[in-house]
């Protein structure tokens, strides 16, 4: 019997991006139907910018892929699935290494997310592998373990408050159409896993983003797409499904409508195109449009940006000023929390040979570039909220 063949294909090709901007009474509609010029941004002048230098010994060696970070520590581990949690200082000195990977009731299989609670001395593993979260003490003891609402993945899961996580609940899709598990936003309690809190965004028909092709067929990543970003000390709120974007305030525990998208997903039936936010400044909104068209093997995504001070919106095209050359920044990561809204990895053999080409300008990262090897850990680039 031929097997299914399931892509969970995300790529990270940037191509022409589409877009239409309005606003009345704060809520930005976002047209994905029409095209938008470019615009031109130093990344320098509208966020705050630090680099790590990841030190390197025997014992640390790794890829720089950052989990979480705090005011203290960082966590940083490998692309591979070879369970080792790198624990940095904030200043990139090496601390100590943690690996509880394995198949017992105390460990994990596999890294999908990290979140960093440093006021209780806790990281929470989210493993989907074994659909539980684990608490470890940072150290790397084992304290506790739970499931979230019995669900077979949590994602975009970050720390809410003192007792407390949020976090998605993705839907379940196979080729089986009729397999597909309705989502949430929820606020769990970090000391069982037991839900706080429901935050309901509305949803009127599932839109399934499965792709078929005889017996073979094609889902995005999840993780791809930010169902639950920071956004200056509230959340907004992404479902997939619905055509508006939330932002929801703990404070008075209460949504208001973002943005939303036109035209509605649920009137494009072939070749939709979902619109992800994903990193939200003072002044600018970064958005990713994917298109569910897996004919070239992957899902082309195009970006896209609102201005909030010209009310319009633009294909970003961002440039690193630490580079006197034109060094392109994606704004598509993950925000790391509240204030860190991207992380960048550095190469050392790059970061060598711009140093020796004189691609760096005076400055810090000019500075950490004259003292690396080839052979180093990667530097690690913070792009966080301007002070």
């Amino acid at each position: 019997m031929k097997k299914a063949n399931i892509f969970f294909a995300i790529s990270l090709l940037l191509m022409a991006g589409c877009g239409s901007k309005q606003s009345n009474d704060d809520l930005i509609i976002v047209d994905v139907s029409k095209s938008y010029p470019d615009k031109e941004l130093i990344l320098q002048d509208f966020m705050d910018v630090e680099y790590i230098a990841l030190e390197t010994t025997d014992e640390f060696l790794n890829q720089g892929v950052v989990m979480a970070i705090g005011n203290k520590i960082m966590l940083v581990k490998n692309n591979m699935n070879d369970g080792d949690i790198f624990i940095y200082n904030r200043n990139g000195k090496a601390v100590r290494k943690i690996n509880r990977k394995g198949q017992g009731g105390e460990e994990y299989l596999f890294l999908h997310e990290i979140v960093l609670d440093e006021d209780n001395d806790e990281m929470f593993v989210v493993d989907n592998m074994k659909r539980k979260i684990l608490v470890f003490d940072l150290n790397g003891n084992f304290k506790r373990s739970f499931n979230v609402a019995d669900a077979d993945m949590c994602i975009n899961t970050y720390n809410y408050d003192n007792g407390n996580l949020i976090c998605y609940i993705p839907y379940l899709e196979t080729g089986n159409y009729s397999n597909i598990i309705h989502s949430c936003h929820l606020i769990i309690s970090k000391k069982n896993g037991s839900i706080i809190r429901n935050i309901s965004v509305p949803v009127n028909e599932i839109k399934s983003t499965v792709l078929r092709n005889g017996e073979d067929y094609a889902v995005p990543n999840p993780d791809a797409m930010f169902h639950v970003i920071p956004n200056h000390g509230n959340w907004a709120l992404m479902e997939r499904s619905s055509d508006t974007v939330y932002n929801y305030i703990p404070e008075n525990n209460n949504k208001k409508p973002l943005f939303v998208r036109t035209p509605s997903i649920h009137s494009m039936d072939i070749s939709e195109v979902f619109l992800i936010p994903s990193i939200f400044t003072d002044r600018y909104y970064f958005f990713r449009t994917l298109k569910l068209d897996f004919t070239l093997g992957y899902f082309p995504i195009s970006a896209l940006m609102y201005d909030k001070q010209e009310d319009t919106l633009f294909k970003p095209i961002v440039y690193n000023g630490d580079f006197s050359n034109q060094n392109r920044v994606y704004m598509v990561s993950r925000p790391v929390n509240q204030e860190i809204i991207a992380t960048h990895i550095l190469e050392a053999y790059q970061l060598v040979e711009d140093y020796k080409n004189s691609k760096l300008k005076d400055g810090k990262l000019k500075e950490i570039a004259a003292k690396l090897d080839e052979e180093d850990n990667p530097v690690i680039m913070l792009v966080k909220h301007k002070k």
